[in-house]
């Protein structure tokens, strides 16, 4: 039988490479919603992360609390059993677009598999914030919409307000779990419409329908894509061509927005500025649909202009097209020299056999024996991450030898050195927590909890800025 796993991350911050979980919150149903069990873990910070001022406020788990919690090995073991566990299906609110990605750096850096969740054991990922864009536009009085000046919003936040949908202070893990189920139930009340959003999540069905998808010219296909990146003012979908597979990546597909007034100006010179392209995964989270007008009657009067000169130039300059097309399908991401472990998660090599049963013998070691297992790696990369293991979580297991490598990587993790993730994205400093610290509080509409969390997170960056273990 399969379940559903419904679950929130709050975290230190958001960058996936460099923050970690604060707090966990899961929430097991059966295919019918029905409640199975509850989980829930608070995380220990880690001492060489350096938690947003805005994550602070915003989740409310002071540096205090986070003291008291699990040590991150252990806590993210936990989680990744959870969600690993036989016939899982992993879903929340916006998941694939933050969470999902998020826990995939936490395996990753405590050795664990990174994407077994994905598809093994008959585990696979559902995101109910892009089935929220189809029930928006097509099943619109399934529930009460809110409106932020008079614009829509998708923000869950806001969805339960208007709705009632938990009780208690929304960015609480388990309330935003509690707010996503019953959202869900909403939603599956339509249970045609569920049943069909819920198939997009399935690679095979995905694909399927993608395949069906009519010929506008030549060999390109022309649909609707529908995303909430595209915005209110887009009510969250757009035309799109469809330019086939990456070469490189062969779980994405290219599509060409047509909606953009820019793109009558694509030269072969300009058309990274002029052309929008989406990427979109296989089985992920953006939604495509046939361009008909069961469809596309969201689509007003001027879009449709904007989309049929654009098709009409693109027609006419058919080997434009093409370079667009071959660019996008052959671009591959540069490789970062020297990026730190922690943010090389698409760039290093998945592990090898004998490493990765190394990995699993690190896991059973005894704390006291984990070391050992150290010494016997010899891929530098995932030493490094045993190593940063065993020193954030267990300390007085380190042995001295590797004890200055940690020391340096604190320094450094703690100053104002530049260290960026694969997106050259830089993980908090001190400095620039002190420098948000200064701005936030300069806003009169905190509360009191809050300039209290702000007040102590101030004192522990003066002390050094960085939670100590002990």
């Amino acid at each position: 039988m399969k379940t559903f796993l419904f679950y929130d991350l709050e975290t230190s911050g958001l960058n996936k490479a460099f923050d970690q979980v604060m707090q966990f919150a899961a929430i097991r149903t059966d295919e019918n919603l029905n409640e199975i069990e509850r989980h829930e873990e608070l995380v220990k910070l880690n001492p060489d992360v350096i938690p947003s001022p805005h994550a602070l406020i915003t989740h409310r788990i002071s540096i205090q609390q986070a003291r008291q919690g699990l040590c991150e090995y252990e806590a993210i073991h936990r989680i990744h059993e959870w969600i690993n566990n036989q016939n899982t299906i992993s879903i929340g609110y916006n998941t694939l677009g933050f969470d999902d990605e998020f826990l995939r750096f936490s395996f990753y850096k405590n050795l664990l598999p990174p994407y077994s969740h994905q598809y093994a054991n008959g585990c696979g990922r559902i995101d109910l914030y892009p089935m929220a864009t189809m029930y928006y536009l097509f099943q619109h009085d399934v529930i009460d919409w809110p409106l932020i000046d008079g614009k829509s919003t998708l923000k869950l936040e806001q969805l339960s307000l208007k709705n009632n949908l938990a009780i208690g202070m929304a960015h609480d893990a388990m309330v935003d779990v509690e707010a996503t189920i019953a959202l869900a139930k909403k939603f599956k009340s339509k249970s045609e419409m569920w049943n069909y959003l819920c198939g997009y999540f399935d690679k095979e069905t995905d694909i399927a329908r993608s395949i069906k998808l009519p010929i506008a010219f030549a060999n390109y296909q022309l649909a609707l894509l529908v995303d909430g990146s595209f915005g209110a003012n887009n009510k969250y979908h757009s035309a799109a061509l469809s330019l086939g597979n990456h070469y490189h990546y062969r779980n994405q597909t290219l599509w060409l927005r047509l909606d953009d007034p820019k793109l009558l100006d694509a030269t072969k010179d300009n058309f990274n500025e002029t052309a929008w392209m989406t990427h979109k995964k296989i089985g992920g989270k953006n939604l495509i649909l046939p361009f008909t007008d069961r469809f596309t009657k969201h689509i007003d009067s001027d879009r449709q202009t904007i989309i049929n000169e654009n098709m009409l130039f693109l027609k006419s300059n058919s080997k434009l097209l093409h370079e667009i097309s071959e660019y996008h399908r052959n671009y591959t991401y540069p490789t970062i020299p020297d990026l730190d472990v922690d943010a090389a998660l698409y760039q290093n090599d998945f592990p090898t056999n004998y490493e990765t049963q190394l990995c699993n013998d690190f896991h059973i070691a005894p704390i006291n024996k984990k070391y050992e297992v150290i010494n016997r790696m010899l891929n530098q990369n995932l030493k490094t991450q045993m190593i940063r293991v065993l020193a954030r979580n267990y300390p007085e297991y380190l042995p001295e030898k590797y004890k200055d490598e940690f020391e340096t990587f604190i320094e450094d993790a703690c100053s104002n050195k530049p260290i960026t993730d694969y997106r050259g994205q830089p993980r908090m400093t001190i400095q620039q927590a002190q420098f948000d610290i200064n701005n936030i509080e300069k806003n009169n509409m905190l509360d009191e909890q809050q300039k209290k969390i702000l007040c102590d997170a101030k004192k522990e960056l003066t002390q050094y800025g960085c939670v100590a273990n002990n």
